[in-house]
């Protein structure tokens, strides 16, 4: 069942178009990476679907719990938030929140005014701290947190919404190699519990792995759409990033590794041997 659909979205900053014409559906329980060169448009792209920049032509509908699509739109913020959730690659707290209360904000479209603060939705802030690691630090304050640190934790607000679509705008940026892992990791897991998660990649490989498919955006249009193995072609890396790679694959998945010209020639015995060594 399509989730959120995207009919012929344009948006331009002072008459200069970001990206016009895109047509795109998602599915319940599908991860789509959005992947692109800096400047492609996909931050943009994802705050036009979340509602939160109006665009200058086409229409993003949400079909909501047991209702009709209906437009971004014309959700009020409330409304929206209990379906949709977002996390931006910066996020800038300016009191000093502790961990615990910037979860619980998460809880706020699902607030009644009789009843701000339930053993429920306590609960769900306790579940969202362990599921991102973050419990033994719930008490600190936002502000004594690393960069990768405070990104777990604005992603488990998100999930305390408990929201039907998630997006994501970059969610690896400042985490080292292992939270990298972990989070695409949940995000799969998150995604394969039926939630649809539509998340801005910088790596393909990571992209690759995870995604169940990848949107390509270049120039201000989807360059191409599909599932990574069969799209993600040396051709069509150098027509949108400019780059020459070399695209291998084995049973684990897709790898794309950069190539200078002259690695080009060596890179797939190189590979061979490094997969025979494994076996």
């Amino acid at each position: 069942m399509t989730v959120i659909r995207v009919e012929n979205l344009t948006f331009a900053y002072n008459s200069r178009p970001v990206f016009e014409g895109i047509t795109l559906d998602v599915k319940a329980g599908e991860l789509l990476a959005l992947v692109g060169p800096n400047g492609s448009g996909k931050t943009t792209f994802l705050r036009a679907i979340s509602g939160v920049l109006p665009v200058n032509a086409g229409a993003v509908y949400l079909n909501l719990r047991g209702e009709s699509p209906r437009l971004v739109s014309t959700l009020v913020p409330k409304e929206l938030a209990r379906s949709l959730a977002a996390v931006e690659q910066e996020v800038h707290v300016e009191f000093d929140f502790t961990v615990r209360e910037i979860v619980a904000l998460g809880r706020l479209p699902h607030s009644h005014r009789l009843n701000p603060f339930s053993m429920q939705d306590k609960r769900i802030v306790e579940e969202a701290m362990e599921r991102l690691a973050i419990t033994p630090f719930a008490e600190r304050s936002i502000q004594t947190l690393s960069s990768g640190e405070r990104q777990r934790v604005f992603l488990a607000m998100a999930l305390a919404q408990e929201p039907r679509v998630l997006l994501l705008d970059e969610p690896t940026a400042h985490l080292d190699l292992k939270y990298q892992i972990e989070i695409m990791e949940l995000i799969r897991e998150l995604a394969d519990q039926s939630l649809t998660v539509i998340a801005a990649i910088h790596d393909l490989n990571l992209a690759a792995r995870y995604a169940d498919r990848v949107a390509v955006l270049s120039q201000g249009r989807l360059a191409a759409c599909g599932h990574p193995r069969p799209l993600l072609t040396e051709e069509l890396i150098e027509s949108v990033w400019g780059v020459r790679v070399r695209v291998l694959q084995d049973r684990a998945g897709l790898w794309i590794i950069p190539q200078a010209s002259s690695d080009l020639d060596n890179a797939e015995g190189d590979f061979s041997a490094v997969r025979a060594s494994r076996d």
